[in-house]
């Protein structure tokens, strides 16, 4: 947070140190900005009329500002760059290396789902399987059935095997009968031995596992092929996930999830994944991905642990590409207009590059045009070197214009506006976060002056006390996140979501840094939330 506060006020203060490279001749006077505001111009020294920042001295360009390639250069004294900090790295081939974050829930195993059905139409007279969570085993009782339908082919089947060799070729479909409508085995043994059907037969199961829902009760009337109950086998269990679209070229089955879930604390399930299904959703662009789990698992430690069916759960996948040619993230600046980046051209001269950018890893991404393996980056201070490229390029449309005309403001956002937004935001959270409505109140101004350059987001109240602050800032502050999230690695910020905050149920925040504080409730519940992947 204080880095970005003094890159502004370092812009400000030397107004001659950072600008666009000029022939020796150029003769034009200068036109002095705001650094936040750059709408706000001035033919001589003096401050913005919405923040109070000092002017700073732009000179019009010319055609020869541009390089080879056509793209602006930007030149920095020695004291500029040492003031600023500049950072630069090497454009090389390397391999991208990707933490992937998910979350899922973990189910039963869909293909060892059974659902048990009523074979006969009767009265429920006694249930022994009452409740949902109950495991059965194959062969216990499930319930005992009222059944006049059955208790007539008990009758028929033991009138067939009475009658000896006469009916010896019937006898083995009424016995198949018998078998479909849910008598087992004994059952049937039982039955041939006492030569009495009886009107209330005890109905045992046929498979086993855990039951997951329950549709029938006792004095229930049902019909052949009515749902009973339903089971699963909880022997091994399902990890599913959500895969967005642009996370589908990074995953392939085989490779190692690591899972972990409330219910588990302190452990971490590591298993391939085993499918990832074709069919993307055409609302979310998602599909599902599954991870195969044991269950009972023996943790590290040796002790043996059940997964609950149905449970939240996430997922870390740490992915790797083949070595492609890469640049850091931070080197990549994206105004809306297309990603840039700054090459370090030697004696203090750093030349625009549109890139075409591929795969994005953690801390690199790939790039598909636009540099050279070992060409030389800005990786830290271009920030302030592309502010000061777009302040000069409105110069050069202010100067270029007729006198008559008034030119129209810079429809872009200058990354000044973002660095600007992001560090107000971020301040008055952690004022929030501290429970501290006295710094809120002093960091209040900048909040609305670094907002005006955005008239879409939502009113900001300072309040009257910290909740009336809180219930204001909250759907500023999600605007405001939303706003940036795009432009986060070259902001150098973090984005976190608090699941029940008090206004909108899902507020977001800025952060500089971690740890998480959440400004929507302070010290009672501080580390409420999550970082927005």
């Amino acid at each position: 947070m204080k880095r970005l506060v003094f890159f502004l006020f370092a812009l400000a203060s030397v107004p001659l140190a950072l600008r666009l490279s000029l022939p020796a001749h150029a003769s034009e006077a200068s036109i002095f900005r705001c650094p936040m505001h750059p709408a706000v111009k001035s033919d001589r020294p003096g401050k913005c009329t919405i923040c109070g920042m000092a002017l700073v001295a732009s000179s019009p360009a010319s055609s020869s500002q541009l390089s080879s390639l056509n793209a602006p250069v930007v030149a920095l004294s020695a004291s500029s760059i040492t003031a600023i900090g500049v950072e630069t790295s090497v454009v090389a081939r390397q391999s991208l290396t990707r933490s992937i974050r998910v979350t899922g829930a973990i189910d039963d195993d869909d293909t060892r789902h059974r659902l048990l059905t009523a074979r006969s139409e009767g009265r429920v007279e006694k249930l022994f399987v009452n409740v949902v969570g109950a495991v059965i085993k194959a062969g216990e009782p499930l319930l005992e059935l009222y059944s006049p339908e059955l208790q007539t082919a008990q009758r028929e089947f033991v009138q067939l095997a009475r009658a000896g060799e006469l009916a010896a070729s019937a006898l083995p479909a009424a016995r198949a009968r018998l078998l479909r409508m849910g008598l087992a085995d004994a059952q049937l043994t039982e039955l041939l031995k006492s030569g009495e059907p009886s009107l209330v037969t005890t109905i045992f199961a046929p498979d086993g596992g855990t039951v997951v829902a329950k549709s029938v009760y006792e004095g229930q009337w049902v019909k052949t092929g009515d749902k009973l109950f339903e089971i699963g086998d909880f022997s091994q269990m399902w990890f599913l996930f959500d895969a967005y679209e642009q996370d589908l070229p990074w995953l392939a089955v085989g490779q190692s999830v690591e899972v972990t879930a409330r219910t588990l604390p302190g452990e971490v399930l590591t298993a391939p994944i085993a499918f990832i299904n074709p069919n993307l959703d055409e609302m979310t662009r998602t599909t599902k991905v599954r991870v195969v789990l044991a269950n009972p698992h023996v943790n590290a430690a040796g002790t043996t642990h059940v997964l609950y069916h149905r449970t939240l759960a996430e997922g870390r996948i740490l992915v790797s590409s083949p070595a492609v040619l890469a640049a850091t993230r931070s080197a990549i600046l994206d105004r809306g207009t297309g990603p840039v980046a700054y090459l370090d051209r030697g004696e203090g001269h750093y030349e625009q590059r549109a890139v075409t950018l591929g795969r994005r890893g953690d801390g690199l991404v790939e790039i598909l045009s636009g540099l050279s393996e070992g060409d030389k980056i800005v990786t830290h201070g271009a920030l302030l070197i592309d502010a000061q490229a777009q302040l000069a390029n409105e110069a050069t449309e202010h100067s270029a214009a007729p006198a008559a005309a008034t030119p129209a403001p810079n429809a872009q956002f200058s990354t000044l506006h973002y660095s600007a937004l992001a560090t107000a935001s971020a301040s008055a959270a952690a004022a929030l976060a501290a429970d501290d409505y006295a710094a809120y109140q002093k960091l209040y101004p900048s909040l609305t002056a670094a907002a005006q350059a955005f008239p879409a987001l939502p009113a900001v109240l300072v309040g009257t006390d910290l909740l009336s602050a809180r219930n204001s800032f909250e759907p500023w502050s999600t605007a405001v996140a939303d706003l940036l999230k795009p432009h986060r690695a070259q902001l150098g910020i973090k984005i976190f979501q608090c699941p029940m905050s008090p206004v909108l149920k899902k507020g977001r925040w800025v952060q500089l840094s971690q740890p998480l504080k959440n400004p929507f409730y302070g010290s009672a519940m501080a580390d409420c939330g999550d970082e927005v992947p």
